[in-house]
């Protein structure tokens, strides 16, 4: 049992992070999101209360948990606002809630460029939520970006227009409207005196909750195969989803990290464009899976992407992120299917190839080898235990848990969050 764990999507996102973190939240003294921005999304179900959140940690619901927003996000303040103020409405203050001062933000041009961008790659689109993510990571590594620290500042409007000089000058090029620096100022500044009570220096602060022996959650947004560096480039996010994220996106030591539980669905599915070799081409089990697991973006709203579970993938993502354990979502969404298949290889050029290929255009050509299972009928939605699951369903976890080589150490037959069996406790 560990201090500190990591909670990380271990497909393309989406695999039910949200329910995980937050059932692991009641038992964490500090929950930590390291990356991304509010194109990503969680839903949360309990007391049979749905909860939707973008930005905000899953731990906000706890009035006793410390919420971080760390460094390594990109936020819009208006987004960040509009989520304040829902949960408001529901009763909860984020009076505990603590945003990095070192975070940058994502302001209106930059959802410009986002569009724009998408537009002009025509048939190569990469397929973003045009929430601005990338641009904001763009100025962030070109060294132009706002940080929280200088947007909630009395330079604010300083570094506003010194960098609308730059932005304008894009957005003109690219023949969109210039931006009034005087009025997006006047709008932004209602934003960031709502936010400036939660700035702050959030590296000192987790680190010194460490330090004090405190429980730390970490959670990621969208999921390992959508990293920059490690998922399938270009059709990618804009930063580090996996685990190693978390030092350069909170501002902890790596050998800080005990636990890093990998979360993977029962299938797979896939948001926007880019290969997805376990793709169903069945379109009755495709929309039977979609429509029974509620298989559309938190954010976006768009259908997802049906795939057969992959352990080429979740191997692959097992390898890079560390992950000392899996847990495995959705199973129930797989009761009536009566055969489930599992990829277990692939073959790319007429060979059988274990991992995947760095270059897009090779990933496209893989076709997956599969082996095939019974499926089972029986309703698992009330089960509390492994034993109590029907046989086919045992044999199906057993066989993911020895084709990715880690341990299940939980697994979901619900929304809810009692819905939830846990094999092995992960907090002290």
């Amino acid at each position: 049992m560990a201090q500190t764990v990591v909670v990380v999507g271990a497909q393309w996102g989406d695999e039910g992070k949200g329910k995980v973190t937050n059932y692991l939240s009641e038992q964490a003294d500090v929950v930590v999101r390291y990356q991304g921005g509010d194109n990503a999304g969680h839903t949360i179900k309990f007391n049979n209360v749905t909860h939707k959140l973008h930005l905000i940690p899953s731990g906000i619901f706890n009035t006793n948990v410390i919420n971080v927003m760390g460094n390594g996000m990109v936020i819009n303040p208006r987004s960040l606002v509009n989520e304040m103020r829902e949960l408001q409405k529901r009763g909860y203050y984020c009076e505990n809630l603590y945003i990095s001062d070192r975070a940058h933000v994502i302001l209106d041009y930059h959802q410009t460029l986002d569009g724009i961008n998408e537009e002009r790659l025509g048939e190569g689109q990469i397929g973003t939520t045009k929430k601005g993510i990338g641009p904001a990571y763009t100025d962030k590594a070109a060294r132009i970006g706002i940080r929280m620290a200088d947007f909630v500042s009395d330079d604010f409007y300083s570094a506003l227009k010194n960098t609308l000089k730059l932005k304008n000058k894009e957005l003109v090029s690219f023949g969109a409207k210039p931006i009034d620096v005087v009025k997006m100022y006047s709008e932004y500044m209602e934003l960031a005196d709502i936010i400036k009570p939660h700035v702050c220096d959030t590296i000192t602060l987790l680190n010194d909750e460490i330090k004090k022996g405190k429980k730390v959650l970490f959670e990621g947004a969208q999921g390992a195969l959508l990293d920059i560096d490690f998922g399938t480039y270009p059709y990618v996010t804009s930063s580090n989803s996996t685990s190693g994220g978390v030092t350069v996106g909170a501002g902890v030591g790596p050998k800080t990290i005990e636990e890093i539980l990998g979360i993977y669905k029962a299938y797979a599915t896939r948001v926007g464009s880019g290969a997805f070799p376990t793709e169903i081409k069945d379109n009755y089990i495709s929309n039977y899976i979609r429509e029974k697991g509620n298989e559309y973006g938190t954010t976006t709203k768009r259908p997802r992407r049906i795939g057969w579970f992959d352990a080429v993938a979740a191997k692959y993502s097992a390898m890079i992120n560390g992950f000392t354990g899996m847990a495995v979502m959705l199973l129930d969404v797989l009761t009536g299917v009566d055969r489930i298949k599992i990829c277990t290889s692939y073959y790319l050029d007429n060979q059988p190839y274990q991992t995947i290929p760095a270059r897009i255009e090779d990933f496209e050509q893989c076709q997956p080898k599969y082996i095939e299972l019974d499926g089972w009928t029986e309703d698992i939605t009330n089960v509390k235990s492994f034993e109590e699951l029907p046989e086919n369903a045992k044999a199906y976890l057993q066989t993911l848990e020895e084709l990715v080589g880690i341990p299940i150490v939980l697994f979901s037959v619900g929304p809810d969050r009692n819905q939830t069996i846990i094999q092995r406790k992960l907090f002290k």
